[in-house]
């Protein structure tokens, strides 16, 4: 369990914040976050991200073998605040699974298996995806109106740091489709000695001849270079 001061939490909070300014991956932001969770949070013992895509669960950065098993038995019964705060709540807490009825069958597992606390904090919420960063402790009452706190500041740097990576990793694939495309298109027009609006309506009509995506299409034209 954590015991830090209140300096040593924000020493480490701006530590962490300074970390996420600039991440090279989502997966660097999630692998930070679970970290600093278990690190920071009183009563933590372990912390993951789960998932939720098109009816589906998957684990993802959890700091233990334990989180995949606990995500495993949510996706089994389909409840869990972990699921609840993925897809609607802010933040759930529950402070005692061997009493909790708000997720029965999750529940009593987890108390069988000798897990009784958890904080869940939404993530983002989109069209077909949600997440949520998970917080687990091992005694009943095991989290405090500081761990609450705390894991909120925490998601919300995830947060944005996730929106942030997302929104690069779209623009870094934009740019690189942009460039295969021209030149796919510069191939074509001096193989077939036409000007570059018309290599491209070529290029466009045989992606949609073929159903396959523009993009795509053009980085098979370029891989027949030297061919």
């Amino acid at each position: 369990m954590p015991d830090l001061s209140g300096h040593e939490v924000a020493q480490r909070m701006g530590e962490l914040a300074r970390s996420l300014a600039a991440p090279s991956s989502v997966e660097d932001v999630l692998a930070l976050v679970t970290a600093a969770a278990v690190e920071m949070l009183p009563g933590a013992d372990t912390a993951g991200v789960l998932i939720a895509k098109g009816g589906k669960f998957e684990s993802l950065f959890g700091t233990s073998d334990l989180v995949y098993k606990l995500d495993q038995l949510q996706a089994k019964y389909n409840e869990g605040p972990c699921v609840d705060a993925a897809h609607d709540d802010l933040m759930l807490r529950a402070d005692d699974f061997a009493i909790e009825t708000r997720w029965p069958n999750f529940s009593r597992a987890l108390a069988e298996i000798g897990v009784h606390s958890c904080l869940s904090f939404k993530l983002y919420a989109g069209d077909h995806t949600a997440g949520a960063l998970n917080v687990f402790g091992l005694k009943p009452h095991a989290f405090t109106a500081e761990s609450e706190a705390l894991g909120s500041v925490l998601a919300a740097h995830a947060a944005a740091a996730i929106l942030a990576s997302r929104h690069s990793e779209q623009l870094r694939s934009a740019i690189n489709s942009r460039d295969v495309i021209g030149q796919a298109k510069g191939i074509i027009m001096e193989r077939y000695n036409v000007d570059a609006l018309r290599a491209f309506e070529m290029l466009r009509k045989l992606s949609q001849d073929t159903n396959v995506k523009l993009a795509e299409l053009a980085q098979r034209v370029v891989n027949t270079r030297g061919t």
